[in-house]
């Protein structure tokens, strides 16, 4: 839930000491409005049931923003921030025509997330902007995950 991850979040925070290495993943779904980040936790509400106007505030009261979270790990000073994030990278436009999810980003007219930015930090999306990640169902891990698996030991 929201709370559960916020909770978890605080705690990962403050066990942060200066120059650790930072490995921040997120496996999940994850949607752009305008130029925020959100992560959507478990219990996120149905998004189109709200009023267009309050989408923004919407989403900061039921998703988690992704750039505050890697602000406020930045601002532990570690040597370097690892931000992984393993979700969908579904866009929410004003203009629902342009909302085309799709697995080939040569099909989808979407922007997906936006970049993310933070000196000392590297981040690294599941997929391209514009594009969903291709799970499978049968598969005990995502796509992203499976390979980071394989390369994780390796130096």
């Amino acid at each position: 839930t929201r709370s559960q991850l916020k909770h978890v979040l605080v705690d990962f925070e403050e066990s942060i000491q200066s120059n650790d290495i930072v490995l921040f993943y997120f496996a999940g779904h994850g949607v752009q409005w305008e130029d925020q980040n959100y992560l959507l936790p478990k219990d996120f509400p149905d998004m189109e049931a709200a009023d267009e106007k309050k989408k923004a505030e919407f989403l900061k009261k039921n998703a988690i923003n992704a750039q505050d979270i890697l602000n406020i790990l930045s601002d532990r000073k570690p040597y370097v921030i690892i931000f992984l994030l393993d979700c969908c990278r579904q866009y929410f436009l004003r203009n629902t025509d342009l909302n085309t999810r799709a697995l080939n980003a040569n099909e989808s007219r979407s922007a997906g997330l936006t970049a993310m930015h933070k000196a000392g930090s590297l981040v690294a999306f599941a997929c391209a902007p514009g594009t969903l990640v291709d799970d499978k169902p049968e598969e005990q891990n995502s796509l992203f995950m499976k390979h980071l698996l394989k390369h994780l030991a390796t130096p």
